[in-house]
């Protein structure tokens, strides 16, 4: 087998723990409302879109607030120092792994949702989108004002 051959065929092998469904489990460092970071690995939340960081929502009374920084902030505050589970599903177009994560039995992206932190990304899931319309009528998190959806956010580019 040719060097070039071999060497990919390691670096393939190599991860496929992360695509064949082994868990990561350790303390999680919060990146964003929707991705976290497990000894050196992005994990992106699966079936969820949280805010970016930079993303502001109004509030009903028309003041902004930094609801992606808030999404991310509460994220932090669920885990603290706990340690995550993440079962992989994937690997998303940045290389990032996709995961359901788990503080003890509680399902993180599930959490995000129901809060108002996050929105179902039913472009990629529909798991979590009866979470989205509890939180929704409740007025949780982002549904207390007005905000755009973290992917049309994002399509605008980086001007904000």
């Amino acid at each position: 087998m040719k060097a070039c051959c071999l060497f990919s065929l390691i670096v393939a092998l190599l991860s496929l723990p992360a695509l064949a469904g082994e868990p990561l489990v350790g303390t999680a460092s919060v990146i964003d409302g929707d991705t976290i970071e497990i000894h050196g690995q992005r994990i992106r939340l699966h079936g969820i879109d949280a805010p970016e960081s930079r993303q502001e929502c109004t509030r009903p009374d028309g003041a902004t607030w930094r609801c992606g920084q808030q999404a991310a902030l509460a994220l932090s505050d669920r885990i603290g120092r706990s340690v995550v589970h993440c079962d992989a599903r994937g690997r998303d177009r940045y290389g990032r792994i996709i995961s359901v994560c788990l503080k003890n039995t509680e399902d993180l992206n599930r959490w995000m949702v129901a809060n108002g932190w996050a929105v179902a990304y039913r472009k990629y899931a529909l798991d979590y989108v009866d979470d989205e319309e509890r939180a929704h009528l409740a007025k949780a998190g982002i549904w207390s004002g007005s905000f755009e959806m973290p992917w049309d956010w994002r399509a605008r580019g980086t001007k904000h």
